[in-house]
């Protein structure tokens, strides 16, 4: 039986941000992953060749837990344009940062979508936060759509644009997300350039594990907690197959995991089906919505448009998410995707199907920006559920439990 100062349950981002820093600061410390591979969700699978993230992820390398414990040029990061293209029943219409693609002003201003009302509506909505991440916080939060009815944001801008793009980045298609956590995540759109890795999301936790080993961490993947039970100087962590491992202190960074029997936000679900195709059914390289409401799926984009190496060279991969729960079956993505993209679907090959059930925690009103780490009976938590749902707020859960656990330790 081996013996640890810290046990972390869990590879993904939280618990291996959370095993660097104790490792750091000269604890003994294992992480004990279930999978064959470090990232929870963030993980990406080689299939026939193309790159299959687990859903459909995007790293923002404007987050200051990013810029801190992440080395973003080594990730070789694709950056995808900062713009949509709305498709409308009978064109297609494109909006951009302003900033970022100045060129595209006047498509946006005349694309009908954004009438004078509705764009100062946005900017009283959007501007105080995007200025000082503080105004968020200022007076009462209410869901997303009673805070756009408050600014007075209504009309196409609303309806055509924002409700479908923010639904397949909440996943939540009803707009019951807290206002003040929408804000913040529109005012890191508004300071970043999301991408990709060039390898994949997967690049990321790859990069972290590699972090933690060097500092001494180890690692164990294909072991899988059974039991945590409480000894008089510590845990006893049972492991299938294996040794148990015994530990001063237990950190459970297994996400929006029932199984942990104590109280979680609900988690919210996405679907993503991935396409192969010959030929990309457009060059743009931003994401796309269907405007019109016409189907599940919330976006779309041609992954190979940003980052060329998610597919075999002469061919191309094209992602559609939808929220969950969804009925829709293959017909109906694939005719809907033909109506967005303008293009014949059928010769796509499905490559995989991905459901994740537990892709994000609800931020539901009154946004808490911060959730305890300890637990009543001596363990601690990590994830994103702790903090916000985002790989900012995985990566400082992870660092905020390491430093309580370090304080606790010390005493």
């Amino acid at each position: 039986m081996s013996e640890y100062d810290v046990v972390v349950v869990g590879a993904g981002l939280a618990g291996l941000r959370a095993a660097t820093r104790l490792a750091e600061a000269g604890r003994d410390v294992v992480v004990v992953e279930a999978n064959d591979a470090v990232g929870g969700r963030e993980r990406t699978d080689v299939v026939d060749g193309f790159r299959l993230d687990f859903g459909f992820h995007v790293l923002n390398p404007a987050y200051p837990a990013v810029r801190r414990w992440v080395d973003v040029d080594a990730l070789a990061l694709r950056l995808f344009p900062v713009a949509v293209g709305v498709r409308l029943d009978d064109r297609l219409a494109r909006l951009a940062h302003p900033l970022r693609h100045p060129g595209s002003i006047p498509a946006t201003l005349t694309s009908g979508l954004v009438r004078p009302a509705d764009l100062a509506a946005l900017i009283r909505w959007a501007a105080p936060t995007v200025l000082s991440a503080r105004a968020a916080t200022r007076g009462r939060d209410l869901p997303l759509d009673e805070g756009w009815d408050r600014a007075g944001l209504r009309g196409p801008l609303r309806e055509a644009v924002l409700e479908p793009f923010l639904a397949g980045v909440l996943a939540d298609d009803r707009q019951q997300t807290s206002d003040a956590f929408v804000r913040l995540l529109v005012r890191s759109f508004a300071l970043g350039r999301p991408g990709v890795p060039a390898a994949g999301i997967g690049a990321l936790p790859a990069q972290l594990a590699d972090s933690a080993r060097r500092a001494g961490v180890g690692i164990r993947l294909g072991h899988r907690v059974v039991s945590t039970r409480r000894r008089t100087h510590g845990w006893h962590v049972g492991i299938d197959g294996q040794d148990a491992v015994t530990a001063r202190s237990v950190i459970v960074a297994t996400g929006l995991d029932p199984a942990l029997g104590v109280p979680l936000p609900r988690p919210r679900g996405l679907q993503t089906w991935w396409f192969a195709a010959g030929e990309a059914p457009s060059s743009d390289a931003a994401l796309r919505v269907d405007g019109r409401r016409r189907g599940p799926v919330v976006n779309t984009a041609i992954m190979t448009n940003t980052a060329p190496t998610y597919a075999p060279r002469g061919h191309h991969l094209i992602q559609a998410t939808c929220v969950l729960p969804s009925e829709a079956g293959e017909d109906a993505i694939r005719r809907q995707l033909g109506e967005v993209w303008q293009a014949d679907t059928r010769g796509w090959q499905l490559l995989r199907r991905d459901d994740v059930t537990r892709a994000l925690p609800a931020q539901d009103p009154p946004l808490r920006l911060r959730r305890p780490v300890r637990l009543d009976d001596g363990r601690y938590l990590a994830g994103d559920h702790r903090d916000t749902a985002s790989i900012q707020g995985a990566l400082v859960s992870g660092q905020r439990t390491a430093e309580a656990v370090l304080s606790d330790l010390a005493r």
